[in-house]
């Protein structure tokens, strides 16, 4: 049976794996290999992680850590976090990655897009686009972490993408981010009406029926989510966790 992906987002920052609230407030959760091993016996679809440091501090998400990920896990993973040249793509696939995921460099530099999906195909190069609202309720692009604001529309910014290679685009709610409240449906609906390539809807899930939400009402192509996976229970409990193939064929398929 046919469903969509659902993806647990994993944030990296120094070595270990912290969990975000609007973009602020990190809280650390766990050692990253452990997840990865975790989401092994549970099966998960996929998984990303990212580099939240990585843009801000002129480097790179760590090799090393893509291929300690790559001899882990048992299913295709995505990374993120500094990337900017054709090597350090062809560095990270070679680690073991299946994909990369680009964010304050495609702002800054779009036409790097169109040269990595000319190298490495479409299915490899995913934009990640983070959307804030600003005072007069407009949504726009910020980068850096979610501190610079691009005043890029996403809709335009998801089309260009679009044309210039990118073969899915992750949208993902700084607003919505770590608060478990659900998604910003109306943007990702926009966004994926606007573009034919896959979307990814991240930022909000504090149910499963928000995974539902986003694929059935707001036509994501897949679902991810961050604090949905790591918490357990009101008080936000450490748990590391995901739906059963059953519960998720139940819900999307």
């Amino acid at each position: 049976m046919f469903r969509p992906r659902v993806i647990p987002i994993l944030l990296l920052k120094g070595k270990g794996l912290v969990k975000s609230v609007r973009f602020k407030n990190h809280r650390y959760i766990g050692d990253p290999i452990n997840a990865v091993k975790i989401f092994n016996d549970l099966k998960a679809d996929e998984l990303v992680f990212l580099d939240i440091l990585a843009s801000k501090e002129k480097r790179s998400i760590s090799l090393d850590f893509v291929r300690n990920v790559g001899d882990e896990a048992n299913m295709p993973f995505a990374v993120g976090g500094g990337i900017q040249t054709i090597q350090q793509i062809k560095d990270i696939i070679n680690a073991g990655a299946e994909k990369v995921i680009i964010n304050s460099y495609a702002v800054d530099n779009p036409e790097f897009i169109e040269k990595a999906s000319a190298v490495f195909g479409s299915s490899t190069i995913v934009v990640s686009i983070d959307v804030k609202k600003n005072i007069f309720g407009k949504s726009r692009i910020y980068a850096k972490g979610g501190i610079k604001s691009t005043g890029l529309e996403p809709i335009a910014f998801a089309q260009l993408m679009e044309k210039n290679g990118a073969g899915e685009i992750m949208i993902n709610s700084i607003q919505n981010d770590g608060v478990m409240d659900g998604y910003d449906l109306d943007l990702i609906r926009n966004v994926s009406k606007a573009v034919e390539i896959p979307v990814v809807a991240a930022g909000g899930a504090g149910e499963l029926l928000d995974l539902r939400r986003a694929v059935k009402e707001s036509y994501a192509s897949a679902a991810a989510a961050g604090s949905l996976f790591v918490y357990h229970g009101p008080r936000k409990a450490v748990l590391v966790n995901y739906p059963t193939q059953n519960e998720l064929n139940k819900i999307l398929g």
